[in-house]
């Protein structure tokens, strides 16, 4: 256990509470503030954002250029404000962890600790934190419990267990080993494990709080309503994946109260959550949340942007101003029965790299998870997945639903297909035990065809 770290969570969490009654003024007045520190301590020390915003260094922020991955990882080095920090050395210190079984939870040269994304949607990201930027992180994770009601401190732990990736290089596995304490006894499970392992460990441990990604949520609501996982948390998270209403529906279910559908990203740590009334709140004193749509302009309050940029308040080491994702949110407005006055998240309508380009009579046609999900929803017991292949569809089933069987799946999905302008796709159904999971232990709904296929 770091010390220092915990108690540096303990009293951001304690001094974040008081701005649950910030006015939407007061928001404001911070973002103002902290984007003004941003601005400078970036200039003063990036090369990169210095040559990035020429003349642009007293612009509004909705003037300066959006940035993207690929452009921090080409410029990596000079993108970062500490002198000497090279993208190639912090590489090789993700896959000496990766390949040598070290603790990610132990901080990097004693100062830093790092995360790398997947790269689904293009080039792996490598990202980077000192000990008050982790901090920061770490709480951001922590608000998502305050504002769910789950209360935690020194007179009552907080058991906490976390199924998802064991990556050692995957932000869920560096948090759980940073969170790891007398605090927050924290059992770290393998989403890539067996079931009954699984299943075993959770009845041993009892969770006050179950965290983990929707694709192994599922499942484990289907142990809890066969009558072999026995365990009451206080409340179930689910994160980093797209929680679809009839998952949720499993999970209430199996628990008997509605999931808390935490929003997140490896590069911005915590960036909304839901409160007591399942309004996810935007974590506006942290970010600055810019809906855009395909050519950047700003989308209205109750559209759904093309793409979202992020500007991280907090961020010192590696800033992210403007920062390009691609995700496809819904913002609404301020009210809520809670009292706070963060901006209401009202949907992520999953990601862009989900989103199907196929056949069609005059070309290629986009087609979006939920032409998948009103199919395969309700026919599948325990998950489903569609991926994408050179010679057409793969549908994987986990368990077929009584009356449901593949050659029906198949015809429903080339039905919705058709509807949907598709031509010439073929669609195999298969039944299999588990759903194919990314590197970092996801698994997507619908996986792309990518450039090594």
């Amino acid at each position: 256990m770091d010390l220092r770290l915990i108690t540096r969570v303990l009293f951001l969490r304690a001094a974040w509470r008081r701005r649950d009654h910030w006015d939407a003024a007061q928001i404001t007045a911070h973002q103002d503030h902290a984007l003004e520190e941003l601005r400078r301590a970036t200039y003063a020390g990036s090369e990169f954002y210095r040559r990035h915003h020429a003349g642009l260094h007293d612009a509004p922020l909705d003037q300066l250029p959006s940035v993207t991955k690929a452009d921090l990882m080409a410029h990596f080095d000079e993108a970062v404000t500490t002198p000497g920090l090279r993208l190639a050395d912090l590489e090789n210190h993700l896959l000496s962890l990766t390949q040598g079984g070290g603790d990610p939870g132990v901080p990097w040269k004693g100062r830093w600790w790092a995360a790398a994304t997947a790269g689904t949607t293009g080039r792996r990201g490598t990202f980077i934190w000192n000990r008050a930027e982790w901090a920061t992180v770490l709480a951001s994770y922590a608000r998502a419990n305050d504002w769910a009601g789950i209360s935690a401190g020194l007179t009552r732990p907080l058991k906490m267990a976390l199924v998802s990736s064991r990556v050692p290089t995957h932000q869920s596995a560096v948090v759980g080993a940073s969170l790891r304490s007398g605090l927050v006894p924290t059992l770290r499970l393998d989403v890539t494990a067996p079931m009954d392992e699984t299943v075993a460990a959770l009845n041993r441990f009892q969770p006050r709080i179950l965290v983990g990604y929707a694709s192994a949520l599922e499942p484990l609501a289907a142990e809890q309503l066969a009558g072999r996982l026995h365990i009451s948390p206080q409340g179930v998270m689910s994160a980093s994946e797209v929680l679809s209403p009839h998952t949720a529906t499993e999970l209430e279910a199996a628990w008997g109260s509605a999931p808390f559908d935490v929003y997140a990203a490896t590069e911005t740590a915590g960036i909304a959550s839901p409160c007591t009334y399942r309004n996810r709140h935007l974590y506006e004193d942290l970010l600055i949340i810019e809906p855009v749509d395909q050519a950047g302009s700003p989308v209205p309050p109750g559209t759904t942007g093309a793409k979202l940029l992020v500007t991280v308040l907090f961020a010192r080491t590696l800033p992210l101003i403007r920062y390009e994702m691609s995700d496809t949110v819904r913002l609404g407005g301020r009210g809520c029965p809670c009292g706070r006055a963060f901006t209401i998240l009202e949907d992520i309508e999953g990601r862009i790299e989900d989103v199907l380009q196929l056949p069609g009579k005059a070309g290629n046609v986009n087609v979006h998870p939920n032409v998948f999900h009103h199919v395969l929803d309700q026919a599948a017991t325990a998950g489903w997945q569609v991926i994408q292949e050179t010679s057409g569809l793969r549908v994987l089933m986990v368990g077929l639903a009584p009356g449901a069987s593949t050659q029906g799946v198949s015809t429903a999905v080339a039905s919705a297909l058709k509807e949907a302008g598709v031509v010439d796709t073929p669609v195999d159904v298969q039944l299999v035990e588990r759903v194919e999971r990314t590197a970092m232990g996801k698994a997507p709904f619908v996986r792309r065809l990518t450039g090594g296929q």
